[in-house]
């Protein structure tokens, strides 16, 4: 990994852990997921190699965009979609649907409260899209009418929604 990255990668651990979970509730077979906010792609890699048919990747920063587009040559990894942008206009313009949606903002984003709003009230959410917004502890989802669930690994934080009908 390049040591110029700005990114906060999700910690081995709170990703480990997230993807036990994520095994005990969706079959990634097939599935078409978003990683906003992508960083090093370690989500979005993941997400591949369980069985996504597509996963696309969203980043702002070139260094970071860059990166990604190393390792998917590397990887040969055609079913990784790379959109270099920012999120908030890639939620905004996006109707594509997706199954599963992970986002992992910047921790001082000053729209991350209202992310997980944005993304729900978006045109690329379907019934059954999952979605998972990692936080801080300052930031709390659980008012948000889809929010099931809280996952709390040290000081990594990721709120769960379910879209309903």
């Amino acid at each position: 990994m390049p040591t110029n990255i700005t990114a906060r990668p999700t910690t081995d651990m709170a990703r480990e852990n997230l993807f036990n979970v994520l095994n005990n509730l969706v079959d990634f077979e097939g599935m078409t997921a978003l990683d906003l906010f992508s960083g090093t792609g370690a989500i979005a890699f993941e997400l591949l190699s369980r069985g996504c048919a597509s996963v696309t990747s969203v980043e702002k920063a070139a260094t970071q965009y860059n990166f990604i587009s190393k390792v998917k040559t590397l990887l040969h990894e055609e079913n990784l979609i790379q959109v270099k942008g920012d999120v908030f206009r890639f939620i905004a313009s996006c109707s594509r649907k997706f199954d599963l949606i992970f986002a992992d903002p910047p921790y001082d984003l000053p729209q991350l409260p209202q992310l997980p709003e944005l993304i729900l009230a978006s045109h690329m959410v379907q019934p059954g899209t999952l979605v998972i917004v990692e936080h801080p502890r300052a930031n709390d989802f659980s008012h948000l009418p889809q929010f099931t669930q809280q996952r709390v690994y040290g000081k990594v934080h990721f709120s769960f929604f379910q879209v309903t009908g």
